[in-house]
């Protein structure tokens, strides 16, 4: 993910926002009695560096989502940004993962970015009607809206929401500066959401610090963190998050997403057991985190 990085992050201010005024007694009026879900992945389940780490020695890259989904209860699929995957890639994928297991897909491009949300009915519906068949294994989809999707465009991201089926859950990231600066385009944006039950996403990224707006429109987070290659103030920052999240699960939270990215992804799965360690300290979960993987030595006969 290339949006919002900087090669020096030495004077980025990196402390999280307070909390959006609405995002407490949201959660507090969503309280549930239900234990809180959380679930802790990746952008992608392929990565060369992983196999003979996280991964057996001699793996076929096609046997890679399954040896993830033994390390990691979610993934961040970024895939079908590009593509809609078949019924049979849909089954395959599912069967390929255990119980509990979560996917998180990604609307495609040409409806978030080509189209802008315009007259997309159809690929939508499609869309839609391909990632129902992960059936039980559908986390929250996310649609990622480009830079130049403005304040202005509001009413084509209501009536957007609208045709989206109740059963697929919708997290939406924006980016355009304006959604954050002004208040009246930030006020309206935040009612559609809570109106239709549509999620946000907090993208926590040195370059855009303007977009981690630490608003929750439903008692589900979504968080993309992009760290610098093991970073110490990508530990510092992973520590703030799970303080914030602490508060906000004993506030009502239900439901957390949160996708470690990394240059290359290759040091994710580092960052993600040590959040994974401090939220399973913090917030009582039993999160099982990445395990590196004993590999067989051959010994010597004699």
């Amino acid at each position: 993910m290339d949006f919002g990085k900087l090669q020096d992050v030495s004077h980025v201010d990196f402390k999280l926002p307070p909390n959006h005024p609405d995002t407490l007694p949201l959660l507090k009026r969503s309280g549930s009695y239900l234990k809180p879900q959380a679930y802790v992945g990746l952008p992608v389940w392929v990565n060369k560096a992983w196999v003979g780490k996280y991964y057996p020695v001699g793996m076929p890259e096609k046997e890679s989502l399954l040896w993830y989904g033994k390390q990691f209860n979610t993934i961040e699929l970024n895939s079908t940004h590009y593509h809609i995957p078949s019924p049979d890639t849909i089954d395959r994928w599912r069967n390929m993962v255990p119980r509990g297991f979560k996917f998180c897909p990604k609307f495609p491009q040409l409806i978030s970015h080509e189209a802008a949300l315009r007259s997309t009915q159809d690929v939508t519906a499609a869309f839609c009607e391909s990632i129902a068949g992960l059936e039980e294994k559908l986390g929250s989809s996310f649609l990622q809206l480009p830079p130049y999707f403005a304040p202005s465009q509001l009413p084509d991201l209501e009536a957007f929401l609208t045709f989206i089926p109740e059963s697929i859950p919708v997290t939406v990231e924006l980016r355009h500066p304006d959604w954050f600066v002004d208040n009246v385009a930030s006020l309206e944006l935040f009612e559609v959401l809570e109106k239709y039950r549509v999620g946000t996403v907090l993208t926590d990224v040195a370059g855009r610090r303007d977009v981690l707006h630490m608003r929750l429109t439903t008692p589900s987070a979504m968080i993309r963190f992009v760290g610098n290659g093991l970073h110490p103030t990508d530990y510092s920052r992973i520590d703030a998050w799970v303080e914030r999240l602490k508060v906000w699960f004993d506030s009502g939270l239900q439901q957390l997403y949160f996708f470690v990215h990394e240059p290359d992804n290759t040091l994710a799965p580092e960052l993600a057991a040590y959040l994974i360690e401090k939220l399973n300290k913090a917030c009582g979960f039993d999160l099982i985190p990445p395990r590196k993987i004993i590999q067989p030595v051959q010994g010597e006969l004699f």
